[in-house]
């Protein structure tokens, strides 16, 4: 075992939403030609045909409103514009199509093309910068974030390409559950709601925490072992959703990657000891250049689309952050002639794969999906820790905060947050009556109405996580 990983006792991955690469990073093909970015050159074609160009002109709102479409039948339009060939690689060309079904503008729909100018994103710019970016890590599935946030948790999504739920008595046990068998701690830390209540059971609660817990255990050195890290996701009344979810404001997203990352650099011991890894669950819809490639299936088949797990998602950003790694590394970089000089695939299967490998060693228990996946540790390549230093300073332009009018708590609710109202509200059904809430979520419009119910029933499922969730 290498001096890095000899010292290594806490992996933490922050998950964001519904961004791809080359809209987030896309930008640093320019300063690191290493970096599999976008050349500017890269188009999609409209619904007359005509090729539309990519351009740096992405906001922290308004450009993905109304929410670009991510469901399975979506992501397919968007890789294979239609065709059923599946023998070649998707042709990523979609996208403009795809977008135009919802978005009838046909000026507003080519927005789906824009990506950051690297100025505009400086945190997750800085730390792709400063330590390891992935040119190919993709999501686990071409579909939303229910299934893909399931890869992640148990290296799977059980057969399941959509929004569904019901996941609580399949055989494969999450990562968490896992550690917690053999001895070892895990924590799922939330702010307004955790998406991970829909696959854990709600009488675990040692298994979650408050972003507060998060906080107060990085100041303290109690991080557990494994920590996965859930934003904000919708507006209330005085805060900004910080998830990155078209629409809300990127910049809060921004903020809340610096506050993470301060966290654990500010506590020096825990700092030498720690791994993050920032990454988005699926691509929201938004552009990517690069072809999702074949990969081992799970040995499941979705019943309602006929796919086969056997093909990744859409490239996602993924940043890995430690004392460890050497500034400036690029995993899979292109060499001068634009070629990958050793392409190597990652996806959400790889944060349950390198954990459990980790911590737990020789595990059967799994699929053979997440068995196959490449785990990610081997990026922790130094001898010694870098003794260089920085941190966001809080309020600077280093850390963007958005104003006040990125708050919108009667922003209509979106898909995503229906959704996760839905799965809270079939969670809250398990209660016994008298601990219900006895809210019609049909009358629920507003993000600030969503977010007040999900405070309320994740009070009711968790009434110990906060304090449980310490120790």
């Amino acid at each position: 075992m290498t001096e890095a990983l000899q010292n290594l006792k806490h992996i933490v991955v922050l998950m964001m939403e519904n961004r791809s690469f080359d809209h987030m990073l896309g930008a640093l093909r320019a300063a690191d030609p290493r970096i599999d970015g976008l050349t500017g050159d890269e188009t999609n074609p409209d619904k007359n045909g005509q090729p539309v160009r990519v351009e740096a002109k992405a906001q922290y709102q308004s450009d993905l409103q109304p929410d670009p479409g991510h469901s399975f039948p979506d992501v397919d339009l968007q890789l294979f514009s239609g065709s059923t060939d599946r023998t070649a690689k998707p042709p990523m060309d979609g996208f403009v199509k795809s977008y135009s079904q919802i978005q009838a503008n046909a000026s507003h729909a080519q927005r789906i093309l824009y990506y950051f100018n690297s100025a505009r994103v400086p945190v997750i710019t800085q730390l792709a910068r400063k330590y390891a970016v992935f040119n190919r890590w993709f999501s686990s599935i071409p579909g939303p974030t229910l299934p893909n946030r399931a890869f992640a948790h148990f290296g799977t999504s059980f057969g399941k390409t959509d929004m569904s739920i019901n996941y609580l008595d399949e055989p494969i046990l999450s990562v968490y559950q896992r550690l917690d068998q053999a001895g070892h701690t895990a924590r799922i830390y939330y702010t307004d709601q955790t998406i991970a209540m829909a696959f854990l059971l709600q009488a675990q609660p040692h298994l979650f925490g408050t972003f507060d817990d998060f906080l107060a255990d990085c100041q303290s050195g109690d991080l557990p072992e494994y920590s996965f890290v859930e934003p904000r996701y919708a507006d209330s009344g005085d805060e900004a959703a910080s998830d990155q979810h078209p629409d809300h404001n990127v910049q809060a997203g921004e903020y809340l990657i610096a506050t993470v990352y301060n966290a654990i650099r500010s506590n020096a011991a825990l700092w030498q000891t720690t791994a993050l890894l920032i990454v988005y669950d699926e691509h929201g819809g938004i552009y990517d250049h690069v072809p999702p490639p074949n990969c081992i299936p799970d040995g499941a088949t979705d019943p309602e689309t006929g796919f086969r797990f056997d093909r990744l998602g859409v490239r996602v950003p993924a940043v890995l952050v430690s004392p460890w790694i050497p500034e400036g590394t690029v995993v899979s970089p292109l060499n001068v002639n634009g070629v990958i000089q050793e392409e190597q695939v990652y996806e959400h299967a790889s944060i349950p794969a390198t954990v459990t490998n980790f911590f737990l060693g020789q595990y059967d228990k799994r699929t053979a999906r997440e068995k196959a996946a490449r785990t990610f540790l081997d990026v922790l390549s130094l001898t010694a820790p870098r003794t260089d230093f920085f941190e966001f300073a809080a309020g600077s332009g280093s850390v963007p905060q958005p104003d006040g009018s990125a708050i919108n708590p009667n922003r209509p609710i979106s898909g995503l947050l229906r959704d996760q109202v839905q799965h809270l509200h079939d969670l809250e059904m398990t209660l016994p009556p008298g601990q219900q809430t006895h809210v019609d979520i049909g009358t629920l419009q507003t993000e600030k109405q969503a977010s007040d119910y999900m405070n309320a029933v994740m009070a009711r499922l968790q009434p110990a996580a906060a304090v449980a969730g310490k120790h």
